[in-house]
């Protein structure tokens, strides 16, 4: 077996054992809340040591919501910084390609879904730091956007790119979990990407110019 080949074998297993940790803690807390169970329960029904768990999740939090902020974060980084800037189009593309890898990585689905509200009926709270999860993670890619293309965070380039990615995700994915959806989410993404980009391209009409 390839170097390569091992190496995409153990990140798949990671992903496995990652989203079987998540799955297990969003079902044991929309039965019993947060405080019904323990992180060594999860870890006897994952087969996984206490020890497994924390190099994923730093707690039951972080575990239902399938969120490890920093990881994704350097990850983030690490990819996008990667690619040399080509122009505040190209921003969006490859914003976009990021977001689909990490979706197909962590592998969403509508059972994964079903799973998470369940969960954040059962405890509002992660509702509230899901959504902080989020703002950070915008601000974040803010701050990334702003270093490649060398200019600051106020630039109305930067605030315009993440605020339409943040639209796009949202209404692909909600796009995407219908349950009568039959298109991978990648093609729902870059549809709404090229839809975006038509209605911006066309031309004003004379009423709004005047």
């Amino acid at each position: 077996m390839t170097p390569s080949a091992t190496e995409n074998r153990r990140e798949r297993k990671m992903q496995e054992t990652s989203a079987r940790l998540t799955s297990l803690c969003r079902r044991f807390t929309a039965e019993r809340g947060l405080a019904g169970f323990t992180i060594e329960e999860v870890c006897e029904q994952a087969d996984v040591s206490r020890r497994t768990f924390f190099n994923y999740f730093a707690s039951k939090d972080d575990a239902v919501l399938g969120a490890n902020p920093d990881e994704e974060t350097e990850l983030l980084a690490a990819e996008f910084l990667a690619r040399s800037s080509r122009g505040w189009a190209a921003v969006l593309d490859d914003l976009v390609d990021l977001v689909i890898d990490h979706f197909e990585a962590v592998g969403v689905d509508a059972v994964a879904h079903a799973e998470f509200v369940a969960a954040v009926e059962r405890e509002p709270r992660l509702l509230l730091r899901f959504m902080g999860i989020s703002r950070d993670r915008d601000r974040q890619v803010v701050e990334l956007v702003a270093l490649r293309e060398k200019t600051g965070t106020d630039d109305p380039h930067v605030e315009a790119s993440v605020s339409i990615l943040s639209t796009l995700i949202r209404t692909s994915g909600d796009a995407f979990l219908d349950p009568g959806n039959t298109r991978e989410f990648a093609v729902i993404l870059r549809e709404s990407l090229a839809a975006m980009r038509a209605v911006l391209a066309s031309p004003t009409s004379r009423k709004a110019q005047l």
